[in-house]
């Protein structure tokens, strides 16, 4: 790997990390268009971005329960829920095919971003 390329994985890594924290999982709207440009496929894309936000969501989340930002007890009941969607999004992701998974992506950027602007 080059030093170019190096300096740009670093890069988008640090900026994945940043947007995590600051917007909640947001990471994944810049990791999975950065993993597909390094060439990964969709699926991949969006195999690795999860693997990849989940240790900083664990780093981020600490931090914001220990300087007391958020208890334990708030975050508690979307816990197993989440969980639960987490195992049927895996099971399902290998089976939705490539292109209606990027448009599926898209319609989430897209409806997030209107949500936050009519905010």
């Amino acid at each position: 790997m080059n030093m170019k390329s190096k300096f740009f994985k670093s890069l988008g890594g640090f900026l994945i990390g940043v947007i995590n924290s600051l917007l909640g999982a947001g990471g994944g709207m810049i990791a999975v268009p950065l993993l597909n440009r390094m060439g990964l496929s969709q699926k991949e894309s969006h195999a690795s971005a999860i693997a990849i936000i989940l240790p900083l969501t664990a780093i981020s989340a600490t931090i914001y329960i220990l300087t007391q930002k958020v208890t334990f007890s708030q975050a508690l009941p979307y816990i197993p829920a989440g969980l639960a969607g987490s195992l049927i999004g895996s099971y399902i992701l290998p089976k939705i095919p490539e292109n209606a998974l990027r448009k599926i992506f898209a319609l989430f950027m897209l409806w997030a971003g209107i949500r936050m602007v009519l905010r």
